[in-house]
């Protein structure tokens, strides 16, 4: 995964950091779970392990809550969000089947 820098105007309130202040933001990925019912879940964020766990908490989406735990069977980075948007779209059209082969 390729990191890039990005400047963040504000963190925790609205106290903007000095303007040197830069931290490591991840490219967005598109990702797709295995849910303990054997069902997929496909979804996009910017950053894979904070979604995982959220997952697993059952925080992140009102599908896979009732569908713990959740497995990461694949991932793809894509960079930015309009492209991992428009990705997703298409893995989400994808039949089952298709989602299978995509996985292997």
């Amino acid at each position: 995964m390729v990191a890039r820098l990005t400047y963040i105007q504000k963190v925790k309130g609205s106290s903007p950091l000095p303007p040197t202040r830069f931290l490591f933001m991840a490219d967005w990925v598109l990702y797709i779970l295995r849910c303990s019912d054997g069902s997929l879940y496909t979804g996009i964020t910017n950053d894979l392990e904070k979604r995982l766990k959220w997952h697993n908490e059952g925080k992140a989406s009102k599908y896979t809550r009732s569908k713990r735990p959740v497995k990461l069977v694949y991932s793809e980075s894509l960079g930015d969000e309009s492209s991992v948007r428009k990705r997703e779209a298409e893995v989400k059209n994808l039949s089952r089947q298709q989602k299978l082969e995509l996985i292997k």
